[in-house]
């Protein structure tokens, strides 16, 4: 039999659940903005800029850039948002739980876990996009100009570490839950 929560574990809680409820909608926000920047971004943005998707020098693209360039950049680039966005509802629904005041629970760890999966795959595949867009936008370029620019930022870096760290993290939650739950049984 557990004891109930005191005054400020509760407060706490309370807490935690608050501002799960504005994680949520950040989440959900983030999956409807997200998408449309893309979209906008490859429409409208000038070749000298689109140039740094690829890992490319801002004058690396000699010929104008044809619709057909901005659509399949913008669906290569769009591959590892998709693996975002996937993350980001992975994470949508783990706080979803913790604003139901499901902290410890299995699936919140499984939540976490598959946010932190979808991160790194969507850092992962944003060095193959890289690659990829940089042989797109430099297509019609006359030959021996056209590119294939493979770069790894610190950016890339410090995604796939911060994915190891949150799925350490729910590693050691799930690891806590499954002892406090073996404790349970002994009482």
């Amino acid at each position: 039999m557990s004891a109930s929560p005191t005054p400020n574990a509760a407060d706490h809680l309370q807490r935690i659940r608050r501002i799960s409820r504005k994680m949520v909608l950040a989440c959900v926000g983030l999956m409807v903005v997200l998408p449309v920047a893309l979209v906008l971004f490859w429409a409208t943005t000038d070749a000298s800029e689109l140039a740094q998707q690829g890992n490319l020098h801002s004058d690396a693209i000699q010929a104008p850039l044809l619709a057909w360039q901005r659509w399949v950049g913008g669906a290569v680039t769009g591959v590892p948002l998709a693996m975002l966005l996937m993350g980001l509802w992975q994470a949508q629904r783990c706080f979803a739980q913790f604003a139901q005041g499901q902290v410890f629970t299995a699936q919140a760890t499984g939540h976490l876990r598959r946010f932190a999966g979808w991160v790194a795959a969507a850092a992962l595949a944003a060095i193959v996009a890289g690659a990829l867009t940089s042989v797109v936008l430099t297509l019609h370029n006359p030959p021996g100009a056209r590119q294939l620019s493979v770069g790894i930022s610190s950016n890339h870096v410090f995604t796939l570490f911060f994915a190891a760290l949150v799925w350490l993290m729910a590693d050691v939650i799930g690891q806590g839950q499954a002892l406090a739950e073996e404790n349970d049984r002994f009482v």
